[in-house]
């Protein structure tokens, strides 16, 4: 009985998620793209960032353990 119960619920959760994505608002193909890009920038951005930082923190940690 317990297994019906299991079937059934988790029968039910499917038919509510494929419910729930037919309301999804999908971006077309160049908001995607142009999305993409954005993050991929930023990521190249901020490790460029962190890289000078670690590099001139390394540098001035060097110098004043000398």
């Amino acid at each position: 009985m317990a297994m019906a119960k299991s079937v059934a619920r988790v029968r039910t959760f499917v038919l509510e998620v494929r419910d729930e994505l037919k309301q999804v608002t999908w971006p077309s193909r160049e908001e995607l793209v142009g999305s993409v890009l954005v993050v991929f920038v930023g990521v190249a951005l901020m490790a460029s960032f962190i890289s000078a930082c670690d590099f001139l923190l390394s540098k001035a940690a060097q110098l004043v353990l000398q």
